[in-house]
């Protein structure tokens, strides 16, 4: 029969722990508090090369606030205007004899959970996703057409047409890509096709950059979701190519990642999450009418949601 060693090996790790000296690996391994391990993790003997500066004709870089900053809550449902494809696409018909392309605006909104940014779209029947916006009437202008699509969507009751300046918390930035309708039909291109010389409705995504903190609110029979940039990254069999293809979108700016207190935490290219944390889909907002505010953990998981 085998003599049991577990307890004299275990007393051998701990002398050995004990008598290292201070900054030894074995050190690191030891029980201690998990904010001076993450903290000693982060610091290292061999610091990295710095290269040149690599900022060249870079976009100005774009501050993220924190998701806990942002209220959430929702408003009377806002039925789909079509009961099906077909009929949407026949209105479109309808439209274009009438008014010629349709300009249609969606607004790429952008929020940070532990320095990894996220971004704020709707779900609809719990299987189709889309960004926040719609097609412009035929007399709007574009950016304050977009506004009030936005105020339409997400704005609290009672302040989307009461002129109390609503439309100016939204800062309408870059136009990160067009979409091009070719034809009466669902597909739509990055581009337009050579053979094409009337589109029939162009899609743009704009930048919009949040305010430090913002009340946003959702139709019932919608979901709003926090959704990190690695769930869309190359995912069109859940998201669309369209969709899909935002973090490509965003790859062109460096972010500033802000804490609650208003203080940059992070920049690109950034430190890393706190150990365990997964980015994942929040539901932010949809279906229950409670108003919501997102409060993490303190294990920093993020996921308490607090009813206000």
């Amino acid at each position: 029969m085998l003599p049991d060693t577990g307890g004299e090996e275990s007393r051998a790790r701990s002398r050995a722990i004990e008598t290292a000296p201070k900054g030894h690996p074995c050190k690191l391994g030891a029980a201690a508090p998990v904010s001076r391990t993450l903290k000693e993790a982060s610091q290292s003997s061999y610091p990295p090369v710095i290269p040149k500066d690599f900022n060249g004709n870079q976009p100005k870089t774009i501050r993220l606030f924190p998701l806990s900053n942002y209220t959430f809550g929702t408003k009377d449902g806002q039925p789909e205007e079509d009961p099906s494809v077909l009929a949407r696409l026949k209105r479109l018909e309808e439209h274009y004899a009438e008014h010629g392309m349709r300009r249609t605006c969606e607004g790429i909104l952008v929020c940070h959970e532990h320095n990894h940014p996220h971004i704020l779209m709707l779900q609809i029947a719990n299987a189709f996703f889309k960004l926040p916006g719609d097609y412009l009437r035929a007399e709007d202008d574009e950016v304050e057409g977009f506004k009030a699509r936005l105020n339409e969507r997400l704005a609290p009751v009672g302040t989307q047409f009461t002129g109390e300046g609503v439309n100016d918390e939204w800062v309408v930035g870059d136009t990160l890509a067009q979409w091009w309708r070719p034809n009466f039909e669902t597909f739509m291109y990055p581009f337009i096709p050579a053979h094409v010389t009337r589109p029939k409705e162009c899609k743009k995504l704009y930048f919009i950059q949040l305010p430090r903190s913002k009340v946003l609110s959702v139709p019932k029979n919608m979901k709003l979701l926090a959704v990190p940039l690695f769930e869309l990254y190359d995912n069109t069999a859940r998201y669309g190519p369209q969709l899909s293809a935002i973090p490509h979108l965003l790859s062109r700016y460096n972010f500033e990642f802000v804490d609650e207190q208003g203080n940059v935490a992070a920049c690109t290219p950034g430190v890393g999450a706190p150990d365990g944390y997964h980015p994942q889909t929040k539901v932010l907002a949809g279906g229950d009418g409670a108003d919501i505010k997102m409060e993490q953990n303190g294990d920093g998981t993020g996921s308490d949601i607090t009813l206000s």
